[in-house]
Protein backbone atom coordinates (compact mmCIF):
# COMPACT_ATOMS: atom_id res chain seq x y z
CA UNK A 1 0.00 0.00 0.00
CA UNK A 2 1.41 3.34 -1.03
CA UNK A 3 1.19 6.00 1.64
CA UNK A 4 0.36 9.44 0.28
CA UNK A 5 2.39 12.19 1.88
CA UNK A 6 0.49 15.27 3.04
CA UNK A 7 1.14 18.42 1.05
CA UNK A 8 1.40 21.92 2.44
CA UNK A 9 -1.02 23.90 0.34
CA UNK A 10 -1.47 27.49 1.39
CA UNK A 11 -5.01 28.75 1.03
CA UNK A 12 -5.54 31.19 -1.79
CA UNK A 13 -5.57 34.77 -0.63
CA UNK A 14 -8.64 36.72 -1.66
CA UNK A 15 -8.31 40.40 -2.36
CA UNK A 16 -11.86 41.82 -2.09
CA UNK A 17 -12.91 44.43 -4.62
CA UNK A 18 -14.81 46.32 -1.92
CA UNK A 19 -13.91 47.37 1.60
CA UNK A 20 -17.56 47.77 2.56
CA UNK A 21 -17.20 51.52 2.93
CA UNK A 22 -19.51 53.88 1.08
CA UNK A 23 -17.93 56.01 -1.63
CA UNK A 24 -19.04 59.32 -0.12
CA UNK A 25 -20.87 60.70 2.88
CA UNK A 26 -22.76 63.46 1.08
CA UNK A 27 -23.58 64.92 -2.32
CA UNK A 28 -20.91 67.62 -2.08
CA UNK A 29 -18.15 65.09 -1.50
CA UNK A 30 -19.44 62.82 -4.25
CA UNK A 31 -19.66 65.74 -6.69
CA UNK A 32 -16.03 66.66 -6.10
CA UNK A 33 -14.86 63.05 -6.46
CA UNK A 34 -16.63 62.86 -9.83
CA UNK A 35 -15.32 66.26 -10.98
CA UNK A 36 -11.70 65.37 -10.24
CA UNK A 37 -11.81 61.80 -11.49
CA UNK A 38 -13.73 62.48 -14.72
CA UNK A 39 -11.76 65.59 -15.64
CA UNK A 40 -8.51 63.70 -15.11
CA UNK A 41 -9.90 60.99 -17.39
CA UNK A 42 -10.55 63.64 -20.03
CA UNK A 43 -7.14 65.22 -19.50
CA UNK A 44 -5.33 61.93 -20.16
CA UNK A 45 -7.82 60.39 -22.60
CA UNK A 46 -5.25 60.30 -25.40
CA UNK A 47 -2.58 58.65 -23.22
CA UNK A 48 -2.98 54.89 -23.28
CA UNK A 49 -0.43 54.43 -20.47
CA UNK A 50 -2.16 56.60 -17.87
CA UNK A 51 -4.70 54.87 -15.66
CA UNK A 52 -7.20 56.98 -13.70
CA UNK A 53 -9.54 55.49 -11.11
CA UNK A 54 -11.95 56.57 -8.41
CA UNK A 55 -12.68 54.70 -5.16
CA UNK A 56 -10.67 51.68 -6.34
CA UNK A 57 -8.99 49.49 -3.72
CA UNK A 58 -5.21 49.57 -3.96
CA UNK A 59 -3.28 46.61 -2.58
CA UNK A 60 0.43 47.49 -2.45
CA UNK A 61 1.75 44.24 -0.93
CA UNK A 62 1.30 40.77 -2.42
CA UNK A 63 0.04 38.30 0.13
CA UNK A 64 -1.43 41.01 2.36
CA UNK A 65 -5.11 41.72 1.81
CA UNK A 66 -5.40 43.89 4.91
CA UNK A 67 -3.00 46.61 3.79
CA UNK A 68 -5.08 48.62 1.38
CA UNK A 69 -6.59 52.00 0.63
CA UNK A 70 -9.24 53.25 -1.79
CA UNK A 71 -8.32 56.85 -2.73
CA UNK A 72 -11.20 58.99 -3.88
CA UNK A 73 -9.20 59.50 -7.07
CA UNK A 74 -5.80 58.27 -8.17
CA UNK A 75 -3.59 58.52 -11.23
CA UNK A 76 -1.00 55.94 -12.26
CA UNK A 77 1.46 56.75 -15.02
CA UNK A 78 2.94 53.79 -16.86
CA UNK A 79 -0.10 51.51 -16.63
CA UNK A 80 -2.66 50.85 -19.37
CA UNK A 81 -6.25 51.93 -19.21
CA UNK A 82 -8.88 49.29 -18.58
CA UNK A 83 -11.32 47.94 -16.05
CA UNK A 84 -10.02 46.49 -12.77
CA UNK A 85 -11.75 45.11 -9.71
CA UNK A 86 -8.85 46.40 -7.62
CA UNK A 87 -5.34 47.65 -8.18
CA UNK A 88 -2.92 44.89 -7.17
CA UNK A 89 0.43 46.61 -7.42
CA UNK A 90 2.50 43.44 -7.98
CA UNK A 91 0.39 42.74 -11.09
CA UNK A 92 1.01 46.28 -12.38
CA UNK A 93 4.82 46.23 -12.79
CA UNK A 94 4.93 47.19 -9.09
CA UNK A 95 4.03 50.80 -10.01
CA UNK A 96 2.20 52.63 -7.20
CA UNK A 97 -0.25 55.46 -7.82
CA UNK A 98 1.81 58.61 -8.22
CA UNK A 99 -1.02 61.06 -7.45
CA UNK A 100 -3.96 60.59 -5.08
CA UNK A 101 -6.86 62.81 -4.05
CA UNK A 102 -9.06 62.62 -0.98
CA UNK A 103 -12.21 64.70 -0.48
CA UNK A 104 -12.85 65.42 3.17
CA UNK A 105 -16.26 64.66 4.62
CA UNK A 106 -17.72 64.57 8.15
CA UNK A 107 -17.00 60.83 8.19
CA UNK A 108 -13.24 60.97 7.50
CA UNK A 109 -11.62 63.65 9.59
CA UNK A 110 -8.14 64.13 11.01
CA UNK A 111 -7.36 60.65 12.35
CA UNK A 112 -8.32 58.93 9.12
CA UNK A 113 -6.44 61.50 7.04
CA UNK A 114 -3.31 61.11 9.17
CA UNK A 115 -3.49 57.33 8.71
CA UNK A 116 -3.84 57.74 4.97
CA UNK A 117 -0.93 60.18 4.84
CA UNK A 118 1.34 57.61 6.46
CA UNK A 119 0.07 54.91 4.12
CA UNK A 120 0.65 56.99 0.98
CA UNK A 121 4.04 58.11 2.24
CA UNK A 122 5.13 54.53 2.92
CA UNK A 123 3.93 53.05 -0.36
CA UNK A 124 5.34 55.51 -2.85
CA UNK A 125 2.74 58.18 -3.63
CA UNK A 126 4.44 61.27 -5.06
CA UNK A 127 1.62 63.81 -4.64
CA UNK A 128 -1.20 63.72 -2.13
CA UNK A 129 -4.04 66.25 -2.08
CA UNK A 130 -6.88 66.68 0.40
CA UNK A 131 -9.77 69.03 -0.30
CA UNK A 132 -12.34 70.08 2.29
CA UNK A 133 -15.36 71.38 0.33
CA UNK A 134 -17.06 72.65 3.49
CA UNK A 135 -14.23 74.92 4.60
CA UNK A 136 -12.88 75.34 1.02
CA UNK A 137 -9.42 74.30 2.15
CA UNK A 138 -6.87 72.50 -0.02
CA UNK A 139 -3.81 70.79 1.49
CA UNK A 140 -1.10 69.09 -0.51
CA UNK A 141 2.03 67.02 0.05
CA UNK A 142 4.91 66.40 -2.34
CA UNK A 143 7.41 63.57 -2.07
CA UNK A 144 10.94 64.42 -1.04
CA UNK A 145 13.01 61.27 -0.75
CA UNK A 146 11.22 58.87 1.55
CA UNK A 147 8.81 61.45 2.93
CA UNK A 148 5.81 63.48 1.82
CA UNK A 149 6.50 67.12 2.60
CA UNK A 150 3.64 69.57 2.96
CA UNK A 151 3.25 72.16 0.21
CA UNK A 152 3.38 75.53 1.90
CA UNK A 153 1.26 77.45 -0.63
CA UNK A 154 -1.45 75.61 -2.54
CA UNK A 155 -3.12 78.63 -4.13
CA UNK A 156 -1.67 78.71 -7.64
CA UNK A 157 0.21 75.43 -7.13
CA UNK A 158 0.88 73.41 -10.30
CA UNK A 159 1.06 69.63 -9.92
CA UNK A 160 4.44 68.38 -11.20
CA UNK A 161 2.91 65.13 -12.43
CA UNK A 162 -0.47 66.28 -13.71
CA UNK A 163 0.37 69.79 -14.86
CA UNK A 164 -2.94 71.04 -13.43
CA UNK A 165 -3.14 74.30 -11.48
CA UNK A 166 -5.14 74.76 -8.27
CA UNK A 167 -6.83 78.09 -7.55
CA UNK A 168 -8.57 78.58 -4.21
CA UNK A 169 -11.12 81.39 -4.17
CA UNK A 170 -13.24 82.67 -1.29
CA UNK A 171 -16.09 80.33 -2.17
CA UNK A 172 -14.68 77.54 -4.32
CA UNK A 173 -11.75 75.48 -5.54
CA UNK A 174 -10.97 75.76 -9.22
CA UNK A 175 -8.68 73.36 -11.05
CA UNK A 176 -7.26 74.22 -14.47
CA UNK A 177 -5.76 71.94 -17.09
CA UNK A 178 -2.28 72.64 -18.49
CA UNK A 179 -3.95 74.49 -21.39
CA UNK A 180 -6.02 76.67 -19.05
CA UNK A 181 -9.45 75.01 -19.24
CA UNK A 182 -11.29 74.83 -15.92
CA UNK A 183 -12.36 71.44 -14.62
CA UNK A 184 -16.13 71.27 -15.18
CA UNK A 185 -18.98 69.35 -13.63
CA UNK A 186 -20.84 66.77 -15.71
CA UNK A 187 -23.73 69.24 -16.11
CA UNK A 188 -21.35 72.00 -17.25
CA UNK A 189 -19.70 69.60 -19.69
CA UNK A 190 -23.13 68.67 -21.08
CA UNK A 191 -24.08 72.34 -21.36
CA UNK A 192 -20.78 73.09 -23.10
CA UNK A 193 -21.36 70.21 -25.51
CA UNK A 194 -24.87 71.54 -26.23
CA UNK A 195 -23.46 75.02 -26.83
CA UNK A 196 -20.89 73.57 -29.21
CA UNK A 197 -23.65 71.64 -30.99
CA UNK A 198 -25.77 74.78 -31.32
CA UNK A 199 -22.74 76.73 -32.53
CA UNK A 200 -22.03 73.99 -35.09
CA UNK A 201 -25.67 74.09 -36.23
CA UNK A 202 -25.49 77.88 -36.57
CA UNK A 203 -22.28 77.59 -38.57
CA UNK A 204 -23.89 74.94 -40.77
CA UNK A 205 -26.97 77.11 -41.30
CA UNK A 206 -24.74 80.10 -42.03
CA UNK A 207 -22.78 78.03 -44.54
CA UNK A 208 -26.01 76.85 -46.16
CA UNK A 209 -27.26 80.45 -46.35
CA UNK A 210 -23.99 81.54 -47.92
CA UNK A 211 -24.21 78.66 -50.35
CA UNK A 212 -27.77 79.59 -51.29
CA UNK A 213 -26.74 83.24 -51.69
CA UNK A 214 -23.82 82.20 -53.88
CA UNK A 215 -26.11 79.95 -55.89
CA UNK A 216 -28.58 82.81 -56.34
CA UNK A 217 -25.77 85.10 -57.47
CA UNK A 218 -24.54 82.43 -59.85
CA UNK A 219 -28.02 81.99 -61.31
CA UNK A 220 -28.37 85.79 -61.62
CA UNK A 221 -25.00 85.96 -63.35
CA UNK A 222 -26.05 83.15 -65.67
CA UNK A 223 -29.26 85.01 -66.51
CA UNK A 224 -27.33 88.25 -67.15
CA UNK A 225 -24.90 86.38 -69.36
CA UNK A 226 -27.78 84.73 -71.19
CA UNK A 227 -29.45 88.12 -71.78
CA UNK A 228 -26.15 89.54 -72.98
CA UNK A 229 -25.74 86.60 -75.35
CA UNK A 230 -29.28 87.11 -76.62
CA UNK A 231 -28.62 90.83 -77.16
CA UNK A 232 -25.43 90.07 -79.05
CA UNK A 233 -27.30 87.49 -81.10
CA UNK A 234 -29.98 90.06 -81.95
CA UNK A 235 -27.33 92.59 -82.91
CA UNK A 236 -25.68 90.03 -85.12
CA UNK A 237 -29.00 89.24 -86.75
CA UNK A 238 -29.63 92.99 -87.33
CA UNK A 239 -26.15 93.34 -88.79
CA UNK A 240 -26.73 90.42 -91.13
CA UNK A 241 -30.12 91.81 -92.22
CA UNK A 242 -28.59 95.25 -92.82
CA UNK A 243 -25.75 93.65 -94.82
CA UNK A 244 -28.24 91.66 -96.89
CA UNK A 245 -30.24 94.84 -97.54
CA UNK A 246 -27.10 96.68 -98.67
CA UNK A 247 -26.27 93.86 -101.08
CA UNK A 248 -29.83 93.89 -102.44
CA UNK A 249 -29.72 97.65 -103.00
CA UNK A 250 -26.38 97.40 -104.77
CA UNK A 251 -27.73 94.62 -106.98
CA UNK A 252 -30.46 97.07 -108.06
CA UNK A 253 -27.91 99.80 -108.68
CA UNK A 254 -28.61 101.80 -105.58
CA UNK A 255 -25.73 103.02 -103.46
CA UNK A 256 -26.82 102.62 -99.80
CA UNK A 257 -24.41 105.35 -98.71
CA UNK A 258 -26.33 107.89 -100.84
CA UNK A 259 -29.65 107.14 -99.21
Amino acid sequence: MVQQLPTDTAPAIIYPDSDGQQMSDNTKQFRWIVIIKENLELLFAAYMDVFVAGDLLWYPVEGDNKTRQAPDAMVIFGRPKGDRGSYKQWEEDNIPPQVVFEILSPGNRLKAMAHKLKFYERYGVEEYYIYDPDDIELIGWLRSGEQLEIIEEMNGWVSPRLGVRFQVTSDNLEIFSPTGERFLTFVELAQLREQERQRADEERQRAETEHQRAETERQRADEERQRADEALSQLEQERQRYQALEELLRERGINPEQL
